[in-house]
């Protein structure tokens, strides 16, 4: 992107414009962040699919167009908080190793969070009076602590906006980005389905490290969500608890389920599993949390593991009757 764009990254890191494809994918941009060219998302098809897995990062994008950076008090402290800090990069290198498809975020979740149900907003930040005739289901107590689909508050960071968004700008970050992701999504899970019979979504993010629990052994580094067993095949779960528990301590649903992208995308009867990983910063990031750490190797071995594992399983297991796959998880 030229230096005149209307999008750059508080820290200086690329802000994604020009699109260019990974070895052996075919790479296409999607949705729009603001006036200018810059697409919301980025998607890479393997030129040849080896699983029938598709990566999905919806928290990585930093590409902050000029009147955001405008209107957020700290820019840099609320990226900090907000964003899954180059959990892309990670999503890249194990999309090459392992031929999964990926998508990407470009544009920012502090603009609008493509993890969360698009009417879920804290109304306070709209600046109209009468937001209630616009959609008047009650605001959620995620949103109301300010993670709605619009983040209004961030942990140590406190108030994000400096002033509140017209509502014509809500309607049009949910159209031209938070919906052409999800269509993007559906799309290409329905595509895997069709050739392989069945589809499953990684939504990759990453988590602050969490605190040691007295009783509760090694903290987790690694949280795998499944929406309590409603988003994928158990034994699907249980072979992604086991491959990375090889390499951390990992977790099951606790404190982290998954969010909006599974409750939309997974449909387990139909042969379109889903889950959420959440990788804990510290294990890929240097000791700054900025930039990419000796850790993240490991990190990325240990994904591509799980994507070979969780495509074994599920291949394995799409022909076979539903005893069976409670049967795998009980092993």
């Amino acid at each position: 992107m030229d230096p005149a764009s209307p999008a750059r990254n508080p820290e200086g890191s690329e802000p994604g414009g020009d699109i260019r494809a990974l070895t052996g994918f075919a790479a296409c941009g999607g949705g729009r962040i603001d006036a200018s060219s810059a697409p919301a998302f980025v998607m890479h098809r393997p030129l040849a699919p080896r699983v029938p897995v598709l990566l999905s990062v919806p928290h990585a994008g930093r590409a902050y167009p000029r009147a955001v950076l405008d209107a957020m008090g700290d820019p840099a402290a609320v990226s900090a908080v907000l964003e899954d800090r180059l959990a892309d990069r990670l999503a890249e290198r194990v999309a090459i190793a392992t031929g999964a498809g990926v998508i990407m975020a470009r544009a920012p979740r502090a603009m609008i969070d493509l993890n969360r149900d698009p009417a879920d907003l804290d109304w306070s930040l709209v600046a109209d009076p009468s937001p209630a005739r616009f959609h008047p289901a009650p605001v959620s107590r995620r949103a109301q602590t300010g993670l709605g689909v619009i983040p209004s508050r961030a942990a140590s960071v406190g108030s994000i906006w400096r002033r509140t968004l017209p509502i014509s700008e809500y309607h049009r970050r949910v159209e031209d980005i938070h919906a052409p992701y999800q269509a993007a999504l559906s799309q290409h899970l329905a595509a895997l389905c069709e050739h392989w019979g069945c589809a499953l979504l990684i939504d990759l993010h990453s988590m602050p490290p969490l605190r040691p629990q007295a009783g509760r052994g090694s903290t987790p580094r690694f949280v795998i969500g499944d929406r309590f067993g409603r988003s994928c095949a158990a034994h699907l779960s249980a072979t992604a608890l086991r491959v990375l528990g090889r390499h951390q301590a990992v977790a099951h649903n606790l404190p982290y389920a998954g969010g909006y992208i599974l409750d939309r995308q997974a449909a387990p009867r139909h042969g379109i599993h889903a889950v959420q990983v959440e990788v804990c910063r510290s294990l890929y990031l240097d000791q700054s949390l900025r930039e990419l750490g000796t850790g993240a190797d490991s990190v990325v071995r240990a994904l591509e593991q799980l994507v070979l594992g969780l495509a074994s399983a599920l291949i394995a297991s799409k022909d076979a009757p539903p005893s069976w796959t409670h049967a795998a998880a009980a092993e």
